[in-house]
């Protein structure tokens, strides 16, 4: 497995932003949002509290975010072993060390057909809210994890790769044009695929990632959410219903008893 996007290990390491080359206009503003400046120097100041995005049906985007959440992580090589795979355990340490669990870690040779099966299993399973992927995101023959996982997108998250991208081309130049780095929702969950360099790893975990992961696994499960405690209304109502006929039927009953 090689990635065109090779972060070699005697280059730099990413930092947690601070030496990322980055602008102003990329990096975290002092209020927490990322790349974004919410203070209107025109005047005209909208006093909405913290600026959080609620859509047109009155749902606040950060009702559902999930404080911690469950990943699964896999390693796709045809040459390494979970033994010795330095990014793998990147990925799982930094969740871990953000307060997160590590559902399942798995290994799968560069293959089309293992890599978007295990990815399509993975993020149907119950204990798995986000899963990320490392390697095959490079432009050699063996590299197809972005064309595995294409199809299997209900979502693409295209600003996740470009991001990704941006922020590489201060340690590796134009050449982070080689990566295929992306994300998108499965199955209704996120779902990351990052080049298996460590250094890469570092900075799509640590930088982009784990920032995110909770906003986005609340968001991409909302939906089902929502239906789940509908039905639980609809269940409780139901209940109700039926006590009520329980009851008229044995008031009945008593009256016949009677007669």
């Amino acid at each position: 497995m090689s990635d065109a996007h090779d972060h070699g290990e005697g280059e730099a390491d990413h930092g947690q932003g601070g030496d990322s080359g980055e602008d102003a206009d990329g990096g975290r503003g002092e209020d927490g949002d990322r790349g974004h400046d919410h203070h209107h120097d025109d005047g005209d100041h909208h006093d909405d509290g913290d600026h959080h995005h609620d859509d047109d049906r009155g749902h606040d985007h950060h009702h559902h975010d999930a404080e911690s959440v469950e990943v699964a992580v896999v390693t796709v090589s045809s040459s390494r072993s979970l033994d010795e795979d330095p990014s793998g355990d990147h990925v799982a340490a930094a969740f871990e060390d953000a307060g997160h669990e590590v559902a399942v870690r798995e290994l799968v040779p560069d293959e089309y057909d293992s890599v978007q099966g295990t990815v399509d299993r993975l993020a149907r399973r119950k204990d798995a809210d986000v899963v990320v992927t490392t390697g095959g995101t490079g432009v050699t023959p063996d590299d197809v994890t972005p064309e595995a996982v294409d199809g299997l997108f209900a979502k693409k998250l295209p600003g996740f790769g470009e991001l990704f991208r941006r922020r590489s081309e201060a340690e590796v130049g134009t050449r982070t044009i080689g990566s295929r780095a992306t994300a998108g929702i499965v199955s209704a969950t996120p779902v990351f695929c990052l080049p298996g360099s460590e250094n890469a790893v570092r900075l799509g975990v640590d930088e982009i990632i784990l920032p995110e992961v909770g906003h986005l696994v609340g968001l991409a499960g909302r939906d089902a959410d929502d239906e789940d405690d509908e039905e639980e209304t609809e269940g409780d109502a139901g209940t109700e219903e039926e006590t009520e006929g329980d009851r008229e039927a044995s008031g009945e009953s008593a009256d016949e008893e009677a007669k």
